[in-house]
């Protein structure tokens, strides 16, 4: 289905002709609709938050099949939450997970309780700096964090100019998000417990480096997306 045809089929009608109006200059389909299909859940998207994508549903499709490996009532951390989808997801497919979801934006927050209250899931929403007002030890680590090198030149324009720069551009290449969660998370992890990243494609062996630095005695796996890329990285710690 093209942009076009997605906006005429789910546009109310009295919108359509400004919501094409909208396409045509540039602004992504699912901030004009204002929600997009996640992992089989509704999640209301604005610009305040990240449109969350397929490669994400493939980070919680494998979390998921790992949790349910590991862990029986999972306590789990999403940090940098955005629009909710990880955590609630985590919650609807492991009803009896513990779900913690964190993120230094308020109008984040703000969209999350609206999505955890539309799709009926009871997540704690913790408005946090990565570990500032964390007091808790989890199972489970799992973000999605920004990671766009801030000189990037391959990212495109309907991204670029409509997704919020906060949660898709980071420091030292894209990779300070990553290091200011792995040098500090053990304070926050038991002692059998995994984190999960989503990742750039070209950053694996360079976030794996980050993470034997922290995490030297840990099981360190990379995995491909569907695109045969690098972009997940799992660090198990103590998951015999």
């Amino acid at each position: 289905m093209t942009d076009i045809e997605y906006i005429k089929k789910y546009s109310n009608p009295k919108d359509l002709e400004n919501n094409l109006k909208r396409l045509k200059n540039g602004e992504a389909v699912q901030y004009i609709i204002g929600n997009v299909d996640f992992y089989g859940n509704i999640i209301k998207v604005n610009h305040d938050v990240l449109i969350p994508r397929f490669e994400t549903e493939e980070l919680l499709e494998k979390s998921i099949n790992y949790i349910n490996k590991y862990f029986k009532n999972p306590k789990i951390l999403d940090i940098g939450t955005g629009s909710g989808c990880i955590a609630i997801t985590l919650k609807k497919e492991i009803p009896n997970s513990i779900v913690d979801a964190s993120d230094i934006s308020l109008k984040a927050l703000k969209i999350a309780k609206e999505n955890a209250l539309n799709n009926k899931v009871d997540i704690n929403l913790i408005q946090s700096n990565i570990f500032e007002n964390i007091n808790k030890k989890y199972d489970v680590l799992i973000s999605n964090p920004p990671y766009i090198d801030i000189n990037d030149t391959e990212i495109m324009d309907i991204v670029k100019n409509n997704e919020p720069h906060s949660a898709l551009y980071a420091p030292n290449k894209g990779l300070f998000f990553y290091e200011e969660i792995l040098k500090n998370s053990k304070n926050y992890l038991n002692k059998k417990s995994f984190i999960a990243f989503e990742i750039g494609y070209k950053q694996a062996y360079e976030i794996k480096e980050i993470a034997l630095k922290y995490y030297p005695n840990s099981n360190i796996v990379i995995e491909k997306d569907l695109s045969n890329k690098d972009r997940f990285i799992f660090i198990f710690n103590n998951c015999e």
